[in-house]
């Protein structure tokens, strides 16, 4: 019995068929493993790392305490094997503001629609810390999913309910201004983490990979990111994650426990 030979056609359509599915794989590969955009920026021979988060594509949260047991994350690494227990593969993460001596956010903290922390507007001596340099801000992240960082007063002045939420300070950029409490020339040199929202629907974060002053973190984001309102989180112990990379920021002997954290997961 003879066999007819397959014709080029048919031979190409059975190739493609195997292939097919190895093909989808490998382009999912690729998409995850950079899972958000991030890229490296300079400014007066510095580098910073930046991290664009898409909220249609990329929902944004933060996170504090562990719902099981009630006891804070404390730290990126808890968090992610937390998301890894349940189904979830961490993209993204930065700790998200200013704490107290407690381990608790000092501001305003908003976790999935439930403030567990107050807005706080007091008036502290600015020698105590950032918080209490003026005007400090909110980041906010709300139901319909558009996010904004606004001064403290203003976001009061909104009464607008968040869905997520984390008062820090100082504010980096107010209005297109930078804040005028910096000093172009400070010699006061940290890691310093901050975050934007240049549309309602874009949320940027910026982390420097060397000590820098608050004067040059600002004019980043507002000469280099385009934002008009940058709020500043944190310095010294800030670090973020990168699925794939690893750590960016200061150095591991620097870090201390976190309060919030942001964090991007995905189903894994």
């Amino acid at each position: 019995m003879s066999v007819t030979p397959l014709s080029a056609r048919s031979r190409t359509s059975r190739l493609l068929a195997w292939l097919l599915p190895t093909l989808l794989v490998l382009a999912g590969c690729g998409r995850s493993a950079k899972a958000v955009d991030e890229e490296q920026r300079s400014l007066d021979g510095q580098s910073f790392r930046v991290v664009s988060i898409e909220l249609a594509r990329q929902p944004l949260g933060l996170y504090w305490r562990d719902p099981d047991s009630g006891q804070p994350y404390g730290d990126i690494e808890t968090l992610r094997q937390w998301g890894e227990a349940h189904g979830k593969r961490l993209l993204f993460a930065a700790n998200a503001g200013i704490y107290d001596r407690r381990y608790a956010p000092l501001g305003l903290y908003v976790e999935n629609g439930k403030t567990l922390v107050p807005l706080n507007l007091a008036h502290g001596n600015p020698a105590a810390g950032n918080f209490s340099l003026r005007p400090n801000g909110v980041f906010a992240i709300y139901p319909d999913g558009h996010a904004a960082v606004r001064t403290s007063t203003d976001f009061k002045a909104d009464a607008r309910p968040a869905q997520w939420a984390t008062q820090s300070g100082p504010m980096l950029v107010i209005g297109g201004e930078l804040n005028g409490a910096f000093v172009n020339d400070s010699e006061s040199l940290k890691w310093r983490s901050g975050v934007c929202a240049p549309r309602p629907d874009r949320v940027v974060f910026a982390i420097s990979e060397a000590p820098v002053n608050f004067h040059t973190f600002a004019r980043l984001f507002r000469d280099e990111l385009g934002c008009r309102d940058a709020l500043y989180l944190d310095g010294t112990i800030s670090q973020f994650y990168l699925d794939g990379e690893g750590y960016a920021g200061a150095p591991p002997f620097m870090v201390k426990p976190y309060a919030g954290i942001f964090a991007v997961f995905a189903p894994r």
